[in-house]
């Protein structure tokens, strides 16, 4: 696997990728893969406070692989909160963006808007999905009305999806923001929270030629 990218570069498009991003991570890696067992009230309340409890900030990085340096496509099922289910398989044919988020997060809050706008942009180029690591759906709908999220989220509290991506993205890590080209292979990825800058150079470098 290619090292993380490291800051105090040139500022080249490169350097740009060299930036350092906040990353919200669990104290205890069992913790992510709980569900929340509170009242929908009490969900609700998460979903708006923000106030990231059990998680401790870190530094982050970003990550660019090459054609040659991707692995296999990766594979997996979920359910969205739709419930509806999706596939790595069906994905594929086009990219596609996965933010590894849960709503009592504050670096996940943080980034909802540039999300938002970026999947408005690029929406015919790659198709974006958040991935719930905790919520039930009240607590997740609620952040989605809060931040006018409109792309669909994968419930994710087993960790079906974020284990068939654990060679990617750390089970302790959260936000993280996983890019995989047309074929599903993972052709970057962001530790911790997304500058707005850097994820939209990662899109516009993945739909070159969309």
């Amino acid at each position: 696997m290619p090292k993380p990218t490291t800051p105090n570069t040139p500022l080249t498009r490169r350097a740009l990728l060299h930036t350092g991003v906040g990353i919200c991570a669990t104290a205890a890696g069992a913790v992510l893969l709980s569900a929340c067992s509170s009242s929908d009230d009490s969900l609700a309340k998460q979903a708006n406070s923000g106030d990231n409890k059990g998680y401790i900030a870190g530094d982050g990085s970003v990550t660019e692989y090459q054609e040659a340096e991707r692995g296999d496509p990766v594979a997996f099922t979920g359910e969205l909160f739709d419930g509806k289910t999706v596939t790595a398989e069906s994905l594929r044919g086009k990219p596609v963006l996965l933010n590894f988020w849960y709503a009592g997060c504050a670096p996940c809050r943080a980034e909802a808007p540039d999300l938002q706008k970026l999947s408005e942009e690029f929406k015919d180029k790659i198709a974006f999905y958040g991935v719930n690591v905790r919520d039930e759906k009240n607590t997740a709908e609620a952040f989605e009305r809060s931040f006018n999220v409109t792309y669909p989220s994968f419930k994710d509290v087993t960790g079906k999806v974020l284990l068939s991506l654990s060679k990617y993205v750390p089970a302790q890590a959260v936000p993280t923001t996983v890019i995989l080209d047309e074929k599903g292979r993972v052709a970057s990825r962001v530790l911790g929270q997304a500058n707005p800058s850097i994820l939209k150079t990662l899109v516009e470098t993945v739909t070159k030629g969309a």
